[in-house]
Order: structure tokens, then sequence, then C-alpha cells
């Protein structure tokens, strides 16, 4: 149907630029269109790679689990380890607050779930931080006090008598 016209090599610097821009503005799906531009010429693209996920991550709503999945595959992708944890934890808090905003019967239970998987992310992170990188840190308290604020729990097991013969 199309082919697609490619960026410039020297034009990389300016076109994630403008992504960073098109995410602060709100347009996730410009800022996800220029990341895939990039990461055709320059598939290594580490800024890219890290705003693509951001850009999809920032589309998370109802029925999500096809983006989230779309966000994990991205994981392998970043180079540094602590970046990789750290980013698999964003990915897992965007769904938690996503999560909370549905309406839907027993959201509570399963943001927490999705919360404490962040957190379990920003603790392996939280570990091997470069030195003064306290970014770990700051999100897992910002879920800690979500999670205590809204009260969440995990969800409760239901307990079933078993049928007697």
């Amino acid at each position: 149907m199309f082919t697609l016209k490619s960026l410039s090599v020297k034009g990389i610097p300016a076109a994630l630029e403008k992504a960073e821009r098109y995410r602060l503005l709100n347009d996730p799906k410009e800022a996800e269109s220029i990341c895939l531009d990039v990461l055709t010429i320059d598939p290594e693209n580490q800024k890219a790679v890290i705003s693509l996920l951001l850009s999809i991550t920032d589309q998370f709503g109802e029925g999500a689990s096809a983006e989230v999945q779309r966000a994990r595959e991205l994981l392998p992708r970043i180079h540094d380890t602590y970046k990789r944890a750290y980013y698999a934890g964003i990915i897992s808090e965007r769904q938690a607050k996503a999560i909370l905003k549905q309406g839907t019967p027993g959201r509570q239970s399963h943001a927490y779930e999705w919360f404490r998987e962040a957190m379990d992310h920003f603790e392996k992170a939280e570990a091997i931080r470069p030195p003064d990188n306290d970014e770990a840190i700051l999100r897992w308290n910002s879920c800690a006090r979500i999670i205590m604020k809204y009260n969440l729990s995990p969800r409760k097991e239901e307990y079933i008598e078993p049928f007697l013969e």
C-alpha cells in the first residue's frame, strides 16, 4: 500500500526530541510512530527503545493486555541491567494504575498484584542502581503510597467445600 520513508541518521536526535514532546503533549501514538521510524534505521538506539516502551505504557487502559505484552517485548532490547529492571517496574506500575481507573469489580486486588510486581522490579533495580540514583526508590515509594491510600490488598482465596460422596 505505502512504503514508509526513512529518516536520516543525522535526524535521529531531533526526531527523539519530537517523540518526547509528543509524549509530554499526551500524544503517545505520535511518539510511538517516531520511535518506530528511528528504530527502523537504528534498531539498537536505547533512547528510542525506552521512549517507545514509555509511549506504549502511556496508552495503557481498559483491555491493555496486548499493550502490556508489546511493552514487555521491548525489555530484552534494553542493554543496561538496571534500566531493564527499572522499566519492567514502570510497565507493571502503569498497568496497575490503568486497572485502578477501571470500574470493574475486583480491580483493587488486581491492581494490588500489579503494584507488588512493580515494587519487586524496583527493588531489583535499587540493588544494582548507579550511585546517587534514587529513581527506583521513588517509584517503589509511590506504589506503596497508592496501595496504602486505597487500602489495596491481595485477592482473598475463596474456600470451596469439597463434595462428599
